[in-house]
């Protein structure tokens, strides 16, 4: 009998979830695996923001670093969490078809946004989400929110906050139906890839071959399109960016925009581009929201943080 390939994953409530949903797919196709839990660096540092926790990828490097030394054969990743630039050894295997990409909004009497009274304390920790927050309701108090999904629900039950960010793919996976709001993507365009799980192994692996069998088209091209857009900014997680692009009949619709930290300033591209060209047109949309500003904003929000870093 083989042995089981080996998944790694965090141990969290929602990623948890998210790898034996994997391991349920693959054991449908004979495919036996078994988890392996693996801390990081996003789970320790639950003090502060995620922008000032260093680098990029938090939730990722130590799950990169335990395939690398051949620990585990299978990792199962929120695609927004994992960087553009991936080790060499490693491969986006298999792109699941995506969950809600849209972001929810939360409250404790399920009041929506716009009937939220000033001064309401809502709770993020997303900088685009705040970002944007502060363009609809600068009258608003925003507030970090760390720590897992229970923990984040618990606070606002609590009443430390009034309302709170939630990615929608999170409370689906979790099969939670919670009273909330869907938030319009014009206004709060998502993050890159929100709402996508992704199967990383080792290039030229068994693993690798072992997991296509669940890979989605439609989603890899929409997200590879998100993630050429934000590669082409840069920034990272220190910069307010919403990146999303959805087949709509035989085109792809593309919303992306980069904004000042405080949301008073942003630059925006919404159009319909041709699905047999999607890689230049991604290209030419990320250079043009570069021109036009974006790029601007980019650097500052970068020297920003690099700034408070330093203190």
């Amino acid at each position: 009998m083989k042995k089981p390939f080996r998944i790694g994953t965090r141990g969290s409530k929602l990623a948890l979830a998210q790898a034996n949903l994997v391991k349920a797919l693959l054991a449908e196709k004979g495919i036996n695996t078994e988890l392996k839990i693996i801390k990081t660096s996003g789970d320790t540092f639950t003090d502060r923001p995620l922008h000032e926790v260093q680098g990029f990828g938090v939730f990722v490097r130590e799950i990169d670093d335990s395939m690398l030394a051949g620990n585990i054969d299978i990792a199962v990743h929120s695609m927004k969490d994992v960087p553009t630039e991936r080790p060499p050894e490693l491969t986006i295997a298999a792109v699941m078809k995506r969950d809600s990409p849209y972001d929810f909004l939360l409250t404790r009497n399920n009041t929506k946004l716009n009937d939220l009274p000033p001064g309401a304390t809502i709770g993020t920790t997303s900088l685009r989400r705040r970002s944007q927050l502060l363009r609809s309701r600068p009258d608003l108090l925003i507030k970090e929110l760390r720590g897992n999904i229970d923990t984040r629900l618990r606070k606002l039950k609590e009443g430390q906050y009034d309302s709170i960010f939630m990615a929608e793919a999170g409370l689906e996976r979790m099969k939670w139906d919670l009273p909330g709001e869907r938030l319009n993507p014009d206004d709060f365009v998502p993050s890159a890839n929100q709402g996508t799980v992704i199967i990383v192994t080792k290039k030229g692996s068994a693993a690798e071959v072992a997991v296509k069998i669940l890979d989605d088209d439609r989603t890899r091209l929409e997200t590879r399109i998100e993630r050429i857009i934000i590669g082409i900014l840069g920034g990272g997680c220190l910069v307010p960016i919403g990146a999303f692009a959805k087949t709509e009949g035989d085109q792809i619709h593309v919303r992306t925009e980069v904004l000042s930290v405080d949301g008073k300033r942003e630059v925006k591209i919404d159009e319909f581009i041709n699905p047999a060209d999607y890689e230049k047109e991604a290209e030419r949309i990320g250079n043009e929201l570069k021109l036009k500003g974006g790029g601007t904003l980019v650097d500052e929000a970068v020297k920003m943080f690099a700034a408070k870093r330093g203190k």
